[in-house]
């Protein structure tokens, strides 16, 4: 009886992304012509937990005239940065056994955009990523070419944001799918970036496994090695690439449904909370983002009950 039970409860997993799905999750991510107000984008996509695409959000910013790399190398170039270095371009994903994290250097931006244009070399992928507010606290300089905040955004979710990030990098580097728990305004200021969306409600097809946390070291030789964190505890990480997925390993990820946008300069991508990322770029594109705390409601909750079913019954 008790397996009949567990049964039951995994069926009804497997099932419900799809009823999920046909009720609330977009098939394409739309596009909104103009920045809703704040209290349509509480209503029709916070609330909802649905992303868009909103054009003309921008528009206003300076950045969106004035940064590219030469304009970053006559304003910040001697700025020095904390960039991620990979050996294949990706940061924080499961290597092996392992769940690895970059190496981390100060390198003034301009040695990044020397490598990025070619005029110099740099052992493995460059990417300046770090999601601590890294724009304020390390590019003060550029923070007059956009805004502090997006003021109907944060009217609509009565908070400021808790980040605000700068990213620039290579076309290798990739971000391995994983979720935040903050809602995600992320703005394309030159280039394009690619996302590889899931909603919270595929969880049941998406794998999890505890992982050793390491971090990449580079040695003098310009060689990367791996090295444990020996006092941090596992890691929770996908291992999964959803670009090749190795659906003999993990066969549920074939009920999945991934949905793909581009989110191009000038225009500003919404990422609801949990939802499932994958992220490429096009070859020195310039991003910001703005982390705002999610609300740790009903729907936080509902997934955290699923989370704990997809484990416990053994879909993971």
């Amino acid at each position: 009886m008790a397996e009949a039970a567990l049964e039951a409860v995994r069926r009804a997993l497997q099932e419900f992304p799809a009823a999920a799905r046909d009720l609330n999750v977009p098939r394409v991510v739309p596009y909104l012509d103009e920045p809703p107000s704040p209290l349509c984008f509480y209503r029709d996509w916070v609330c909802p937990n649905r992303p868009c695409i909103i054009r003309n959000a921008l528009q206003h910013w300076p950045a969106l005239q004035k940064w590219s790399l030469s304009y970053l190398r006559a304003t910040v170039g001697s700025t020095e940065v904390s960039v991620a270095v990979t050996p294949d371009g990706y940061a924080d994903a499961v290597r092996g056994d392992r769940f690895v994290m970059p190496a981390e250097r100060r390198l003034p931006i301009s040695h990044v955009l020397d490598v990025l244009e070619g005029r110099a070399q740099h052992p493995g992928v460059l990417y300046v990523q770090k999601q601590c507010s890294n724009l304020p606290t390390e590019l003060p300089q550029l923070l007059s070419d956009i805004e502090s905040h997006v003021p109907w955004a944060s009217e609509s979710l009565g908070k400021m944001p808790d980040a605000v990030n700068f990213w620039l990098g290579d076309a290798s580097a990739v971000t391995s799918l994983h979720k935040d728990h903050y809602e995600n305004l992320y703005c394309v200021v030159s280039g394009e970036k690619h996302f590889l969306l899931h909603p919270p409600s595929d969880r049941p097809f998406i794998p999890y496994n505890l992982y050793t946390p390491a971090t990449y070291q580079l040695t003098e030789e310009g060689t990367f090695r791996v090295v444990d964190e020996e006092a941090m505890e596992k890691v929770p990480w996908i291992p999964l690439d959803p670009l090749a997925p190795d659906l003999t390993q993990y066969p549920s990820y074939s009920q999945a449904q991934a949905l793909h946008c581009t989110v191009r300069a000038g225009e500003m991508l919404y990422l609801p909370a949990l939802w499932f990322h994958h992220v490429q770029q096009s070859h020195g594109c310039i991003a910001v983002n703005f982390w705002y705390d999610m609300e740790y409601d009903l729907k936080y909750s509902y997934f955290q009950l699923m989370d704990t079913l997809t484990r416990a019954t053994g879909l993971d």
